[in-house]
């Protein structure tokens, strides 16, 4: 019997079903038999399973909630929690208190669950891991589309997971957040992603991209990497990475001149990826106040943090690389060709490359990740026996109201 989502009563805004919740994803991968539920979940709740088996069941309502503000990602949840109820034949109640997209506050309950404390007790470590990083996760993505709303995200996200799991869930949350910001302020959001298995959360049969810096390598000189991708995929949108030989200007420049159609076509792109140990070509940090100066005066006046400055002036991939960029590509007549940036773009680095109106066109990123990841998690308390309100105290701010 598959778990009831009800719709939330009070007033933070409306539940959508299990039906929109699950819609044409991917099985999940996690433990559904009992006999692994029981290896990965923590001992006590096994302990308990056990207790509750010899001594009776009780009705119970759990309260799931987060310590910080996050956007709510609970799909894989509700999914894994409605197989589970499936398998075990039974029934579990889920108040979705706030539905996908949500923004919701530190310490509010995120969904109210209830059913049998024999089938719910074993779950709960699961659970709040299939939770608390989407949260997040889509929080941060939030934030990064929303400070860039004319920039177009790709997930770059999978080398950066820690196994197949957390992908397919960092994948999602990035969904989920990208598609907060497009209602919120009319981003373009996350348009796609790195990776085959997790293309179908934003719409698209397959993942992107097109060379790695490895590809350079393998071709000897980055024009020589572009022109082998144009013989080999002459139909795909090529974007060509720049920053290998440390000639991002003159490699840009020499890659537009020999694709004209392309050019002309739009479809063609330079990646910047320079590594945080050098400048791009031709600049340094006086030449890139220059920059700046022209472009975006009022970016560096302000009262900046070290960090952040260094979003700005500092060597790698910063507005003034970008603007430098740009700039040259104009100056060659260039101006269709797009630019695309990657290394460290997390939320800080957008809001201050947003502040400068960097003219990037696609930002690919993994730093949407959590860094902090003791902040990704999520809590669960029992509040209800057989109906009756009852919760360890200090914890009464749960209570179903």
């Amino acid at each position: 019997m598959a778990a009831k989502i009800r719709p939330k009563t009070g007033n933070s805004g409306t539940s959508g079903d299990s039906e929109t919740l699950s819609r044409d994803r991917s099985k999940s991968t996690w433990p559904t038999e009992n006999t692994d539920i029981a290896r990965w979940t923590d001992k006590y709740f096994v302990l308990t399973k056990q207790a509750v088996e010899k001594f009776g069941d009780v009705a119970v309502t759990y309260a799931v909630f987060m310590r910080r503000p996050v956007v709510s990602a609970p799909r894989l949840a509700v999914d894994w929690l409605n197989e589970m109820a499936r398998q075990r034949g039974t029934n579990f109640d889920i108040d979705l208190r706030y539905p996908e997209g949500k923004w919701v506050g530190a310490g509010e309950p995120i969904l109210y669950l209830t059913g049998p404390l024999f089938h719910l007790v074993d779950l709960e470590t699961l659970l709040l891991q299939k939770l608390g990083p989407c949260c997040v996760a889509a929080y941060n993505a939030y934030s990064m589309c929303a400070d860039m709303p004319g920039t177009a995200f790709m997930a770059m996200d999978a080398r950066h997971c820690a196994g197949t799991d957390m992908a397919d869930m960092m994948a999602y949350a990035a969904s989920v957040g990208s598609e907060r910001a497009r209602r919120k302020v009319g981003a373009i959001g996350f348009t796609g992603n790195a990776t085959d298995a997790t293309a179908h959360y934003f719409g698209n049969e397959a993942g992107q991209g097109t060379m790695p810096h490895a590809f350079i390598g393998y071709a000897g000189s980055t024009l020589r990497a572009a022109e082998m991708f144009d013989e080999a995929f002459p139909d795909t949108p090529m974007t060509v990475l720049v920053d290998y030989f440390g000639q991002e200007i003159s490699d840009s420049l020499a890659v537009s001149k020999r694709f004209p159609h392309r050019v002309e076509t739009g479809t063609l792109a330079m990646r910047l990826d320079t590594p945080g140990s050098r400048y791009i070509e031709g600049l340094d940090p006086s030449a890139s106040y220059a920059v700046l100066e022209r472009h975006a005066p009022d970016a560096v006046r302000g009262y900046r943090s070290e960090s952040e400055l260094s979003y700005l002036v500092g060597a790698g991939v910063t507005a003034a690389a970008i603007w430098r960029l740009r700039e040259a590509l104009n100056q060659g007549g260039y101006q269709k060709v797009r630019i695309v940036a990657s290394s460290g773009f997390g939320p800080t680095k957008c809001r201050i490359l947003a502040e400068a109106s960097t003219p990037v066109d696609v930002i690919g990123t993994g730093s949407y990740l959590p860094s902090t990841w003791s902040e990704t998690y999520a809590t669960a308390d029992i509040v209800e026996y057989d109906g009756v309100a009852r919760v360890k105290i200090g914890r009464e701010f749960l209570l179903r109201k």
